[in-house]
């Protein structure tokens, strides 16, 4: 059985890849918050997640992501990831927060996120999922 956060991060990495709107508002509650820092200004609701993620997102193929769950609930999801930009050479850990509805799908969302391009270090224990 495929638990609650693994099915939301295919499902977000579906939308991720696609930009379409149905995509997008399928992952989110009609009042949900999506934080792209922790201490941002949220985009509530479906139309404002959809303009927020259309407005920064990524043309498809642009990046690859891999992750590990840290902790996996049916209310609570939280992840840790590397997201790779190949053309820019850009690469970030990520930390996803994800709160879930009784339906899977997100209440709340936040980003904590790190640049680390220039590092040389290797970073073990990410893997696909």
């Amino acid at each position: 059985m495929t638990d609650t956060l693994t099915t939301w991060i295919a499902h977000y990495r579906r939308a991720w890849e696609s930009n379409e709107p149905a995509d997008i508002t399928a992952l989110f509650t009609e009042d949900a918050e999506y934080r792209t820092e922790p201490y941002s200004e949220p985009w509530r609701g479906h139309n404002e997640i959809v303009d927020g993620w259309l407005e920064a997102r990524d043309e498809p193929g642009e990046a690859t992501f891999t992750w590990s769950p840290i902790v996996s609930t049916p209310e609570l999801g939280i992840a840790e990831g590397i997201t790779a930009y190949v053309a820019s050479e850009t690469t970030y850990s990520n930390l996803w927060v994800v709160r879930f509805a009784p339906d899977g799908r997100a209440t709340h969302f936040t980003e904590w996120w790190m640049d680390h391009s220039d590092d040389e270090a290797e970073y073990e224990g990410v893997g696909d999922e």
